[in-house]
């Protein structure tokens, strides 16, 4: 098959379209012909290596890379299923997530059926940055019906999709994005805009119940003016870079001496959350944010767009 590989850290210019070996079905694994995938900061992290980010230090290969796929959304067709699995069959159409997904096949257990309203393109955006806006403010921030909701950083995958999550959990949601990005929030629901240029959120005098923090950019002291006294605070996102990790770090100690708490996390990719999000997508809930649309060719070219920054939404690699 063909597939997306880089044999060592760098940037864009490092990766090349070669034929490798397809996966081996497993007993519990479904084969999955890939018809979209998309890129992620976890993607990005795992690209550029150490010492530019500590991500390869959590997956191995801290010199070179322990392996050579990578890439974790999809969305395809179903080819083929273990002897285990009873609930899909070949011809399904499906998306979940898989570490090297940037080829033609993965054999996953993480993936549901695709619902018939949605396309490939569109659903094989969902994994990481939907699973991440479901799970921090589902899980992580509880966020409840009619509670205020903030999302610093809601341009980006796991933003767009914060904005939706949240008023499908029925809270107020609040977006801070770029000058370029003020109209895409008001269209994918949120209740109010702030163009972070102009307004500074935590200078403002408003209070929520949840800050996302989703692109860093403020202390804790700062944020917290902008939480009401029982606020939570979610930091998400596959932050590797050693600068964030710092950032981070200070900002969960710090909240380790407040009232108000404050979590981290990255996404968990399991069967029931991505089920509750094909029913957000079926239901019209749920709708992605697509900037850019790529072949296999055109891989560098994504890369290399998502590392200068100011993507609108997501970029989606067609297979």
């Amino acid at each position: 098959m063909k597939a997306l590989v880089r044999h060592k850290y760098g940037g864009p210019g490092v990766v090349r379209v070669e034929e490798v070996e397809r996966p081996a079905l497993e007993d519990d694994r479904v084969l999955v012909r890939v018809r979209a995938s998309s890129v992620n900061k976890a993607d990005w992290h795992e690209l550029r290596g150490w010492p530019r980010t500590l991500r390869p230090v959590t997956r191995g290969g801290v010199f070179r890379p322990k392996e050579i796929l990578f890439g974790s959304d999809f969305a395809g067709v179903v080819e083929a299923v273990g002897k285990d699995v009873t609930d899909l069959a070949p011809g399904d159409e499906v998306f979940g997530g898989r570490h090297g997904a940037f080829a033609e096949y993965v054999a996953a257990t993480e993936l549901v059926k695709k619902p018939a309203n949605v396309t490939f393109e569109e659903a094989g955006t969902i994994g990481i940055a939907g699973l991440t806006a479901l799970q921090g403010l589902r899980d992580k921030a509880g966020a409840k019906p009619g509670e205020s909701v903030l999302i610093n950083g809601a341009s980006g995958g796991v933003g767009t999709m914060a904005i939706q999550v949240g008023k499908a959990l029925g809270a107020d949601v609040t977006a801070v994005v770029g000058p370029r990005n003020v109209e895409q929030a008001r269209a994918l629901g949120a209740d109010r805009v702030i163009d972070r240029t102009q307004e500074n959120f935590t200078r403002m005098g408003a209070h929520y119940d949840v800050v996302v923090d989703v692109c860093g950019g403020h202390s804790l002291r700062a944020i917290r003016r902008a939480l009401k006294p029982e606020g939570r605070l979610v930091i998400v996102g596959a932050h590797s870079n050693r600068r964030q990790l710092l950032h981070i770090a200070r900002i969960w100690l710090a909240g380790r001496f407040g009232a108000q708490p404050v979590k981290f996390f990255v996404a968990n990719f399991n069967k029931p959350d991505l089920q509750a999000l094909a029913d957000m997508l079926e239901s019209g809930q749920l709708k992605p944010a697509i900037d850019r649309t790529y072949d296999l060719a055109q891989a560098p070219e994504m890369l290399r767009t998502f590392g200068e920054g100011h993507v609108h939404g997501k970029l989606v690699l067609t297979i």
